[in-house]
């Protein structure tokens, strides 16, 4: 086995037992939630080949690891003592700090992220592709715009970091303001460069 696919076993191995401990789900499925961190591993495989000098063995292991810490019991040490500090740093980096206020989070872990390799940028994308692919029509309006307003601040943040998926989110977020034009309204609606301009 290539040594980066030892990795990825390793991380997937890890990753599916932190999050089955507490029996965690895919949001509005029941799937369990190695689902959706296999999905964004393999979005981020998908744009290895477009992606020149990128460490794809460091890329797929955050990928794989990206939500153990916000989500499960796993501490930085833990991670840091399987995987290196390195892993353990962009992982915390795409952990959000609870101990801000939740509006401030998200923009505190964007300019973290910024700080890290641009295999962390990709993963974030990569997660938001993802995360844009199948929305539950349970979603509330409010919670429609939010997520546009959100999807739309890290794609103005974090773009310049990988062209590939730069432009993919770029059209999810486009076909995801279509998608939902009658119910959020034609105000709240536009294309990610109009959206940036209120978020600037």
């Amino acid at each position: 086995m290539s040594n980066w696919k030892f990795s990825y076993r390793k991380a997937l191995e890890f990753a599916a037992r932190k999050h089955s401990e507490i029996n965690q789900k895919v949001p509005g499925t029941d799937l369990p939630y190695i689902v959706h961190v296999c999905n964004v591993a393999m979005e981020v495989l998908a744009g290895c080949m477009e992606s020149p000098d990128f460490d794809m063995k460091y890329a797929v292991q955050v990928a794989l690891l990206h939500d153990t810490l916000e989500d499960t019991s796993t501490t930085y040490k833990e991670l840091e003592c399987e995987f290196g500090a390195e892993i353990a740093e962009g992982v915390l980096a795409l952990t959000k700090n609870t101990r801000l206020n939740p509006s401030e989070q998200m923009r505190d872990c964007l300019d973290r992220i910024r700080q890290q390799r641009s295999e962390v940028w990709a993963e974030i994308l990569a997660d938001r592709i993802t995360s844009l692919e199948k929305v539950s029509k349970h979603w509330t309006i409010e919670r429609r715009k939010s997520c546009l307003l959100a999807e739309s601040l890290i794609f103005s943040l974090l773009k310049g970091g990988n062209l590939f998926w730069g432009n993919r989110l770029n059209q999810r977020i486009d076909t995801f303001g279509r998608q939902n034009l009658r119910l959020i309204g034609s105000e709240d609606i536009g294309t990610s460069k109009q959206t940036q301009k209120r978020l600037s």
